[in-house]
């Protein structure tokens, strides 16, 4: 019976590396041109006059954030747009009826996801090398930071495709909530710069463990402790996980 759950994990996999893989030009390139223009307007232009921030130059302090903003987007959109899609042509259907447990099914999306986003961040930070010679500090805090945010936001992009009743829908909250979060998540400056008031209600946003996190395995520097950053990443994915599970195991938006 593992065999076969192995072979159906297999199965949602492989489709959906086929999927983002055979529409490259779409999936792959839209991300590296994105962030080229923010390492050419942001980090040459602007971040000459505004120097130092945090002991590292303006371009070596948001690159790890633009990388992790890149993450962040493409596993979002390709589990919300391949899990909706499947449920709008009725093939989710196929899916809930096969002696398949829903944590596989959960899995072989949110691991097409993953895939995706850590493709587009491979990708992303081979660019960045042309802009700035970046330094490692931390690397085994950098790869599990990197996965387990694109666990996250991948879980959030198939609980969005099932709610969603409509292709309108699952841009909906990209739109209105992840953009806001991703520009005010610490991307672009360092907490230190806002009012004391402000930092503490920057740190309502789950973006920041992320992106901080993320910066300290590069850098060796973050605006929040790493434990506390690892201990938000651990709980979305718990709690995301389970509201997922809970909504395929009821069928709720996915049976008429």
């Amino acid at each position: 019976m593992r065999y076969q759950y192995w072979i159906a994990f297999k199965s949602l996999i492989s489709k959906e590396v086929n999927r983002f893989a055979r529409i490259w030009v779409q999936t792959l390139v839209p991300p590296a041109i994105t962030m080229t223009l923010y390492f050419i307007i942001f980090g040459s232009l602007i971040g000459s006059r505004i120097g130092e921030m945090g002991g590292f130059t303006y371009m070596e302090y948001i690159v790890p954030g633009l990388i992790m903003m890149s993450v962040i987007t493409n596993s979002y959109s390709n589990v919300a747009s391949s899990f909706f899609s499947a449920k709008f042509q009725h093939n989710i259907e196929e899916l809930l009826v096969a002696p398949v447990p829903n944590f596989v099914i959960i899995a072989g999306y949110i691991g097409g996801g993953v895939l995706r986003g850590l493709g587009v961040g491979v990708i992303v930070t081979a660019v960045s090398l042309l802009f700035v010679d970046l330094k490692i500090a931390h690397f085994g805090v950098i790869v599990a930071t990197v996965i387990m945010t694109s666990v996250v936001f991948s879980l959030g992009g198939l609980i969005n495709a099932i709610y969603a009743r409509t292709f309108d829908d699952i841009s909906i909250i990209p739109t209105f909530v992840l953009t806001p979060l991703t520009y005010l998540g610490g991307v672009f400056y360092s907490l230190s710069l806002l009012p004391e008031v402000w930092q503490w209600v920057s740190k309502l946003n789950p973006i920041v463990y992320m992106v901080n996190a993320f910066r300290y395995g590069f850098l060796g520097v973050s605006d929040v402790g790493i434990g506390m950053a690892f201990s938000v990443l651990m709980a979305f994915v718990v709690v995301l996980y389970s509201i997922a599970h809970y909504l395929i195991a009821k069928g709720i938006g996915l049976r008429s």
